[in-house]
């Protein structure tokens, strides 16, 4: 297989991985405010900033009021903004054509569909009424590619590769999640009696992730901050969680790195030793310092993905 190619999978994997996140997050944070216990959660300037500062593009100037139907166009089908949901699957297309004969016919076909549902959708409509339509539909088409990835593909270089585009996307989008609504339980706090630890925030961090009900019958309680935290980062159970990713990863890359020599400079060694890093964590030492834990872990991510395109996909 060309790098080129294997780097148009890898990215293909992360973009429709990347576009399911920001619509669920667009979806649950609009959607959420509407039974939020506190007047400050319920503010549509809230909810609106954190969705731009999810996707990294926050609002600096705390006295500027934000357009709703300007930000819910951006993210969604605005094709100058480099953010926007419409672009990311429209990148995953582009990058689907390149590797053409390396993917399955179904799995080919669904993105196309995924991407002409995306450009056809009436934004008049989108900005209007249409939100929940618009996201339920893009998170439920990229669950629909993901089967089709598990179902109609060898599970062979050419899905470990695409896998590992998910599954470090995955993380990287969670730790995303985490940091917007860290920032935003604590501006919260305060309002009606809302602490840090019992924020609503966090239970919208839960739904965000499609991880509440696991959460709650995991630990039997209301969500907390701790309780949210260990779960999205540690529990290796959880399907969405960072640690879950890590090991998909380090699973996936011992297909491509079938070495068995000690090669400290390799992909496959750095992610085992954030991998092992994260394994034996106490969530009490991330939430003492959740934000160094947030640049240190999205450090880490950016530096496997550098080292990955390096050694496999560098042409």
């Amino acid at each position: 297989m060309l790098s080129r190619v294997a780097n148009n999978l890898f990215w293909m994997g992360r973009y429709i991985e990347r576009s399911e996140h920001i619509a669920r997050y667009l979806n649950v944070n609009y959607f959420s405010s509407l039974d939020a216990p506190n007047q400050l959660s319920q503010s549509r300037q809230f909810v609106l900033r954190s969705m731009l500062f999810m996707v990294g593009d926050p609002v600096e100037d705390e006295s500027a009021i934000v357009d709703e139907e300007k930000v819910l166009y951006q993210i969604g089908l605005d094709t100058t903004y480099p953010f926007s949901i419409i672009n990311n699957v429209k990148y995953a297309r582009e990058n689907a054509n390149s590797a053409r004969d390396l993917i399955s016919t179904e799995l080919y076909e669904s993105i196309n569909k995924f991407y002409h549902f995306v450009l056809n959708y009436d934004a008049n409509a989108y900005v209007k009424n249409g939100l929940h339509d618009f996201t339920v539909h893009v998170a439920e088409m990229t669950a629909i590619l993901r089967g089709k990835m598990r179902g109609t593909l060898l599970h062979d270089e050419i899905y470990a590769i695409i896998m590992m585009g998910v599954n470090i996307e995955r993380a990287t989008q969670i730790i995303r999640m985490i940091n917007s609504k860290h920032t935003d339980a604590l501006r919260a706090q305060g309002s009606y009696g809302d602490k840090f630890s019992n924020s609503f925030e966090w239970t919208t961090l839960l739904k965000c992730a499609e991880s509440y009900d696991m959460m709650r019958r995991f630990y039997k309680k209301t969500p907390t901050s701790i309780s949210t935290l260990e779960f999205l980062i540690l529990n290796p159970n959880c399907p969405r969680s960072i640690m879950n990713s890590l090991n998909q990863v380090y699973e996936h890359i011992k297909v491509l790195d079938t070495s068995k020599k000690y090669n400290k400079e390799s992909t496959a060694f750095l992610v085992g030793r954030v991998r092992a890093e994260y394994q034996f964590k106490y969530i009490k030492e991330i939430e003492t310092d959740i934000q160094s834990f947030i640049e240190d872990i999205l450090s880490s991510l950016s530096e496997i993905s550098q080292k990955m395109e390096k050694e496999f996909f560098n042409y």
